[in-house]
């Protein structure tokens, strides 16, 4: 299976869309040795967000790497943040910058539309179809897209990335109501810094799926992995950060799945 798809009994909806490591069998040999390992996953995110079933969360999570190819990104490839280094649909960079591919090996526009239909399409599908779903039961869908990354990353982004990092494409992607909810979520805790809509305001998956207007509400996080584990290769889960962190990220989920629209 391309993904696993946990159906729940509220208005919310988890997708996950880079915490997969698989890479097929078929092009393990097309990349450098390095990229088996799937560093730039989104490393423990299934373990860390655990409790969301819990609360009645669907969650949708991915079996593949981003390295195959990123879901997080539209199919035409259009960049996210125009005027600043991006990775690809299919991407062909490390986030430190080098290359995945061995020479000659980069996947081209064949490939990539082969790599569209097996794996991308199908995540989107189940992602479109789960909130449609949510959507007719209770009225309204709220899509929370779960992301971590390396808090330090010079060739995507300058600086160290606050912990904390929501975005709602600058408010287009869900109500002001939610919005201020999942804000105030961090503002009235001083254990993480955060920020809202700044460096990351929401990828592919929040800009075309929240779309209030139409009773869906999209919120992004892209959490710095210093917040639960640790930045350093083998990228091992850490506890006791893990135990702090959790609680904060517990309320988040209870706020985005107790929200509603207004009358």
């Amino acid at each position: 299976m391309s993904h696993s798809l946990h159906r729940g009994s509220t208005p919310l909806l988890i997708s996950m869309p880079h915490v997969g490591t698989r890479i097929p069998d078929e092009l393990r040999g097309l990349y450098v040795e390095r990229a088996l390992l799937s560093e730039d996953t989104d490393w423990h995110l299934e373990r860390l967000y655990g409790f969301a079933r819990e609360l009645g969360a669907s969650l949708l999570v991915p079996a593949f790497s981003r390295y195959v190819i990123d879901l997080n990104r539209p199919s035409d490839n259009q960049p996210m943040y125009p005027g600043r280094n991006n990775t690809e649909l299919c991407p062909t960079r490390f986030f430190t910058g080098e290359a995945l591919y061995r020479p000659g090996c980069a996947p081209d526009e064949a490939e990539v539309r082969r790599r569209v239909e097996r794996w991308w399409l199908p995540y989107h599908t189940a992602l479109g179809e789960e909130l449609a779903r949510l959507k007719q039961a209770h009225g309204h869908a709220v899509l929370f897209d779960a992301h971590s990354i390396k808090g330090e990353l010079p060739w995507l982004f300058e600086g160290r990335l606050p912990d904390m990092n929501l975005g709602t494409v600058e408010g287009r992607s869900c109500a002001p109501t939610l919005r201020t909810a999942v804000a105030a979520v961090f503002e009235q805790q001083r254990g993480y810094s955060h920020v809202v809509d700044g460096r990351f305001k929401g990828g592919h998956i929040t800009r075309e799926h929240g779309r209030p207007q139409d009773g869906v509400h999209a919120v992004q996080l892209e959490m710095a992995w210093r917040a639960y584990m640790d930045e350093a290769p083998p990228y091992a889960w850490h506890e006791a950060k893990a135990a702090a962190v959790q609680p904060l990220l517990q309320h988040l989920v209870q706020v985005l799945r107790n929200w509603r629209p207004a009358p």
